[in-house]
């Protein structure tokens, strides 16, 4: 799989952009590596492209679920590969576009392979969290597995639930399953983060998006999922940064102001850990976006090194 490019980054630096300038220069599909844009009707609050940039870019991964389905990190892979190597077969260049540091990992790196999900333990532990709390969550994880609460922030709460579960169903750390990691799925020729020097204006910049998003009806958006889809606010789905503060608003629990500044914080809370989490890979080589002189010679880079791959 010589012809699988990667560009990661954090929210609101400029992926899809970036990505839509080197496919005027090379024959690209994209696919997706998000976590929130593989559900039907998170549009607005994922970024996800519209029907006229997927006319104009083959996109893959997008709304594979429905919104009250669980969707892993082992699913991605395999949908990824799938991806890969249907854009291959048609002589054309994989370009792995997105946010979500795991799906990368579990891909590029390869992935444990841990227990089976359980709703009901899932349910247990979302009962819990409700009563005392994710950081309260987070503090059994620090007893029963030091070593993963060392690398999962104490509002993660997907990844805090996910390493209760393991710890419940089998009785073993889930940083003792991923020491037993295979061998990689995917080898990429070039793995690129976009690492914004400017952080004021990535910060202006995550605000501003968010903005746009409300103008452009993301409170419609998460009312019609609160009314439509059956939906209780626990999925995973929902703990997209958002959602969840837009779903506390229309359950009267905040203002739209304050959903909207807890949703900016939680936004810029969250491009900080992505940008940890490429600072602690040497894989990746950074970008700065905000500079016009760097993204052109990555974009030259890119074509000539692509160029002479089979």
């Amino acid at each position: 799989m010589s012809r699988v490019l990667a560009l990661a980054g954090p929210t609101a630096a400029g992926k899809s952009a970036l990505a839509a300038l080197l496919h005027e220069r090379l024959p690209i599909e994209i696919v997706s590596v998000d976590s929130t844009q593989v559900y039907r009707g998170f549009d607005i609050g994922s970024a996800k492209p519209d029907a006229a940039e997927r006319a104009r870019i083959a996109h893959h991964l997008l709304d594979l679920r429905e919104p009250g389905q669980h969707y892993s990190a082992g699913d991605f892979v395999l949908d990824a590969r799938r991806a890969i190597e249907d854009i291959q077969a048609r002589g054309r260049v994989a370009l792995l576009v997105g946010g979500t540091m795991l799906y990368f990992r579990a891909l590029l790196r390869g992935m444990a392979r841990l227990p089976t999900a359980s709703a009901a333990i899932r349910r247990e532990i979302d009962d819990q969290a409700a009563l005392r709390g994710w950081s309260a969550l987070h503090s059994e994880l620090a007893t029963v597995d030091p070593a993963a609460a060392a690398t999962i922030h104490p509002n993660d709460a997907q990844r805090i639930q996910r390493a209760l579960e393991v710890y419940r169903i089998s009785g073993e750390p889930i940083s003792l399953w991923q020491q037993r990691t295979p061998a990689p799925v995917v080898q990429a020729s070039g793995q690129w983060a976009l690492v914004p020097q400017d952080r004021p204006l990535l910060r202006r910049r995550i605000e501003a998006r968010f903005d746009a998003m409300l103008a452009a009806g993301l409170v419609a958006e998460v009312k019609a999922l609160r009314d439509h889809r059956h939906l209780t606010g626990a999925e995973p789905a929902l703990r997209a940064v958002g959602y969840r503060q837009l779903w506390r608003h229309l359950a009267g629990e905040l203002s739209l102001a304050e959903a909207r500044e807890q949703a900016i914080t939680a936004s810029w809370q969250l491009a900080r850990r992505q940008l940890t989490w490429l600072r602690s890979e040497p894989e990746w080589q950074a970008v700065d976006p905000q500079s016009i002189a760097a993204r052109e010679h990555w974009l030259e880079t890119v074509v000539a090194m692509t160029r002479q791959l089979r």
